[in-house]
């Protein structure tokens, strides 16, 4: 049976879309002008009404950027849609959605990679569930978040704020309540869903946030910059808007491939960072998401460091880097002691692994979740996958929260014989939240600290390894 047509009038225009199953799809409506010619390197601006019907049955091209290299291209390949118009959202609803509540969602991808064309990242199963999902590109790398002298910074955090400023505006006419939308991201995608809450064009819209293994530092624009800096010494010239300007987006993708290439995570070129900056960012996310007086679900995996280093990376790892490593990071010995007492059977890489998960997100999660009066959930994805030595890694998750362990990207990380049970609660437990109804798990809060564990059994316990945790320092954004 050939879909129906849905129509739907938005502010610049009519669009049509797809149903399948009860299910609109509206794909790639532009929510800002493409970001190219004089608008690179600019805030982004509002794109032109059209007249007629725009088709909206196809997702809208991908922003500049090279896939993954090695192990993880393999792991997460991605998808390449060829065009100017970057900047869109899609958006799934029920047939004849009358204010629902809504999710918002940006992608992850070390701001520099991603997509929401993703087959991971289909809004179906929150339609389904009564949830309008909309999902949000936004510039990367270089075009999203170089440092140049004479151009705004954080340029894709600006994209995600006209998208979420979008969504507020138009979701009516789909169906959604404006009143209850919930920002939720992953990775790159969290620290950019709390980074809104610090912006005075998007404090005030969320109803609700979810941040899954999303790092929650920014830094000074010297510490952001170097990546900037680097690449422009690379290609010869200044790290300013007129000089990036003239240089083509291939060119930049293409130098900061060279300039990347042989880095590992122990070793190598600067990555793309937030920046404190007054106007686009003027606090860092981990202190708004502390004062922000909304519901926040926040959480982390067990092994997130598994998928950034590969298990002969791990092995390699010697006590001389560790110390190295201890000492760059102010780690005192007494919490590398009690990370092996918690560990006693793990090897070096393996401790130097956990302290890198630890002190870049389950710490700065776990200090900002015991610093918030407003309700606070916490969980961690401690499943283990069989693939790869992966166990409990990075990005493991999406396919339980998105109910979408069928698609081959969730089978790549967990197989093809991952538990749907633990999906099903997972989501569920997500759609709760989304619909703001009686607590999912009791709240996080001293003493008890009590945290979610999604495993072969899901059990709310006490926040575990505390006991090491709490000896790391606590990040300051620079």
């Amino acid at each position: 049976m050939s879909p129906q047509r849905p129509r739907v009038r938005v502010s610049t225009g009519e669009i049509e879309g797809e149903s399948r199953d009860g299910i609109d799809r509206f794909l790639g409506i532009p929510y800002a002008a493409p970001p190219f010619g004089a608008r690179r390197f600019a805030e982004p601006q509002a794109p032109e009404a059209r007249s007629g019907v725009r088709d909206a049955s196809t997702f809208g091209a991908t922003p500049p950027q090279r896939p993954y290299q090695g192990r993880l291209q393999a792991l997460l390949p991605t998808v390449t849609i060829t065009g100017e118009d970057v900047l869109t959202v899609n958006v799934w609803a029920p047939r004849d959605a009358q204010h629902l509540p809504v999710v918002f969602w940006l992608h992850g991808g070390a701001f520099e990679r991603g997509t929401t064309a993703l087959p991971l990242y289909d809004g179906t199963a929150f339609a389904r569930d009564g949830v309008i999902f909309v999902s949000a590109g936004y510039r990367l790398g270089a075009e999203g978040f170089s440092v140049l002298e004479g151009a705004p910074r954080n340029l894709g955090l600006s994209d995600a704020a006209a998208a979420l400023r979008w969504t507020h505006a138009e979701i009516a006419a789909f169906g959604g309540d404006p009143t209850r939308i919930t920002v939720m991201g992953e990775s790159a995608g969290g620290a950019l869903a709390a980074a809104l809450l610090a912006r005075p064009d998007t404090a005030e819209i969320p109803a609700a946030l979810i941040v899954q293994s999303g790092p929650l530092s920014a830094d000074s624009p010297a510490k952001a910059g170097r990546v900037t800096a680097a690449l422009a010494k690379r290609l010869g010239v200044s790290a300013t808007v007129e000089d990036f300007r003239a240089l083509t987006p291939d060119q930049l993708l293409d130098a900061r491939q060279a300039q990347s290439a042989g880095s590992t995570p122990l070793r190598g070129a600067p990555g793309y960072l937030l920046c404190l900056d007054a106007t686009s960012l003027p606090r860092s996310p981990e202190e708004a998401l502390r004062d922000a007086q909304i519901p926040v679900l926040i959480g982390t995996n067990t092994e997130e460091y598994r998928l950034w280093f590969a298990p002969e990376a791990l092995s390699r790892i010697r006590p001389l880097q560790l110390l190295l490593a201890r000492l760059a990071l102010g780690i005192s010995r007494s919490a590398v002691r009690a990370y092996r007492r918690e560990f006693p059977e793990a090897t070096t890489g393996e401790i130097f692994g956990q302290l890198a998960t630890d002190v870049l997100l389950r710490a700065p999660a776990l200090r900002t979740a015991s610093a918030r009066t407003a309700p606070t959930s916490v969980y961690e994805f401690a499943w283990t996958t069989p693939l790869h030595d992966l166990g409990a890694a990075h990005a493991l998750e999406l396919g339980f929260v998105f109910d979408a362990l069928q698609t081959d990207d969730a089978i790549r990380l967990a197989g093809p014989d991952a538990p749907h049970t633990l999906a099903e609660q997972m989501h569920g437990d997500w759609v709760r939240f989304i619909l703001g109804g009686d607590p999912v798990w009791p709240p996080y809060g001293a003493p008890s600290r009590i945290t979610r564990v999604y495993d072969e059994e899901i059990r709310d316990v006490s926040a575990r390894r505390t006991a090491a945790l709490d000896l790391l320092p606590a990040a300051r954004s620079r």
